[in-house]
């Protein structure tokens, strides 16, 4: 034999040329046909075991016949001090090919429970194999030529299952902690979703929030995950394929990785720290920034916004607004670097590209039920370039706070912000009588004397006009001392975040970024600083509804 074989090839040559030979040796040791099999195939995996460990023998016959005397022996001691465990019976004795079989003396309705049990658990392409050739007794040949094998690959895995399932068998299976106390994520989504409604119409599923996490925290085999999980391998690997198709999970070898980051609640309890230490500055500078840029704009005589609605409820918005443009200054002045690898892969508003239509990203977050601020999130439908003259942008900041997020609808379509922009402008001739009445029902809209009107901020990009010198040098000076704030959080945040990173993210700049960037937002501490400090108000009992809309055309 050539020393040059391949591993794969040796596997291969041992397979062909030994297989039958340690059947019939093995035969003539213990003169029973079940034991002599179940002893071949652990001589067999020992040898393969080797071989894929880069064992090169000299002589390749001395060698397995000397491995083959050497697991008998083991195998025959292990025997006589084993011998009326049920460990040590060999495991087809217990498979059945139809249930005539269940009265058999030699079957015990414990024994076949287990069978049926490790059947559950072991992948499709071993389990295939095992029921084809025990359960529905098929020759190897018709099984290699079903499946489009070699003969000898059939003859490995048919070993190779073997033995997982007597391991199993043996072992006092300990299904993993999620299979009986799920956990709970949430998830911050950014981008636009798919046409079936991802990210959100699957991670809302308990199963896949617990596989994600499980994959998360332990890069896991199919096997791993079932048992982790406590879902039979035969349901969970359409889950897994599932879940991998959608860019949920990725596969490294024969490990599922989940394809986002998952902070963890150890994490949020530092990050929301720090923000706590920092929320009283911070709100204080958000608050000046937007007092001495309103004042500017009085001082000039812009009409900044079409008077809809009452500068106090506007505020809520207006708040969220300018800590929002803050921080999008910081991670713009971070990401300026980003590279054009990177940058291939996204989108034009800079999500990642996904099946189905979808453009988004994910940022998990285990549950935490220590202090934090209120989460708030931001809904939008925008149209075009803002240099674009049917430049639309609609947003809706939704507060997780008193259920204000319940007054308003989840999000609105392009076709209902290009109504809002129309009435607006006075010019609602051409919109559709049903999504005039939807925006009517939601509370954006107020019918007066047969037009219609928004009850929100709206704002004509032309009537803002520009600040003086002296204006735009202490809006600037206002606006550094908040960014200074916010930098200094995101490098906090940044370092929390790198002491968790799962070795396969290690050289994920972009998830990594990613994750940096949505861990570090301030919205609900700010929302908490205003209203604590009086800016801004909101009763048990307050019916206001269209705080934290925008309109700006």
């Amino acid at each position: 034999m050539s020393d040059k074989k391949t591993i794969e090839e040796l596997i291969q040559f041992f397979a062909d040329e030994y297989y039958e030979k340690l059947y019939y040796f093995c035969l003539k040791k213990v003169s029973d046909n079940n034991e002599a099999e179940d002893l071949s195939s652990d001589i067999a995996i020992s040898i393969i075991h080797e071989l894929r460990k880069g064992t090169t023998p000299r002589s390749f016959s001395a060698w397995v016949w000397q491995i083959a005397r050497n697991k008998y022996s083991a195998w025959s001691d292990k025997k006589r001090r084993k011998l009326n465990t049920f460990s040590e019976r060999d495991i087809y004795s217990l498979e059945i090919s139809d249930e005539s079989n269940l009265s058999d003396s030699l079957v015990r309705h414990e024994d076949i429970k287990l069978l049926r049990r490790e059947l559950a658990f072991i992948s499709s392409d071993y389990r295939n194999i095992i029921i084809a050739y025990y359960i529905e007794h098929r020759k190897i040949q018709d099984i290699a030529d079903s499946l489009n094998l070699p003969i000898g690959t059939v003859k490995s895995k048919l070993s190779r299952s073997r033995n997982i399932l007597k391991e199993g068998i043996e072992m006092a299976r300990e299904f993993g902690v999620l299979s009986y106390k799920p956990e709970n994520i949430g998830f911050i989504m950014n981008g636009k979703s798919g046409k079936n409604g991802e990210p959100w119409s699957v991670i809302s599923k308990k199963l896949y929030k617990n596989i994600l996490l499980a994959a998360y925290r332990t890069p896991s085999t199919a096997e791993e995950l079932s048992i982790e999980i406590g879902m039979a391998l035969t349901y969970l690997e359409d889950e897994l394929d599932f879940l991998e198709q959608g860019e949920f999970l990725r596969k490294n070898g024969k490990k599922y990785e989940t394809n986002f980051f998952i902070v963890s609640a150890n994490a949020q309890e530092k990050v929301y720290t720090h923000l706590s230490a920092i929320q009283p500055l911070i709100t204080e500078k958000i608050i000046a920034l937007i007092e001495n840029q309103v004042k500017s704009f009085d001082e000039n005589g812009y009409q900044w916004h079409e008077g809809y609605q009452p500068y106090e409820d506007m505020k809520w918005e207006i708040l969220m607004s300018k800590i929002d443009e803050v921080s999008l200054g910081v991670l713009s002045d971070i990401n300026k670097n980003k590279t054009a690898s990177v940058k291939a892969n996204l989108s034009k508003y800079g999500h990642t590209i996904r099946p189905n239509g979808g453009e988004w990203d994910l940022l998990g977050m285990e549950e935490y039920n220590g202090e934090h601020p209120c989460f708030v999130g931001l809904h939008g439908a925008g149209v075009g370039k803002p240099e674009d003259e049917e430049y639309i942008n609609f947003g809706q900041f939704k507060f997780i706070f008193k259920e204000i997020e319940n007054k308003t609808p989840t999000n609105l379509t392009y076709e209902q912000a290009k109504a809002l922009a129309a009435a607006a402008k006075n010019n609602t001739e051409e919109i559709q009588q049903r999504i005039l009445d939807e925006l009517v029902g939601y509370g954006y809209l107020e019918k007066t004397d047969g037009s219609y009107k928004p009850t929100f901020r709206v704002t004509f990009k032309e009537k803002i006009g520009k600040l003086n010198a002296e204006q735009a040098a202490n809006h600037d000076k206002l606006y550094y001392e908040a960014y200074n704030i916010a930098k200094e959080h995101y490098n906090f945040c940044r370092e929390v975040i790198y002491r968790e990173i799962p070795e396969f993210f290690k050289d994920d700049q972009y998830q990594i970024d990613h994750a940096c960037a949505n861990i570090f937002g301030m919205r609900g501490a700010v929302l908490e600083g205003a209203l604590e400090k009086g800016y801004i108000s909101y009763a048990d009992n307050d019916e206001r509804k269209m705080l934290g809309a925008y309109l700006i055309i």
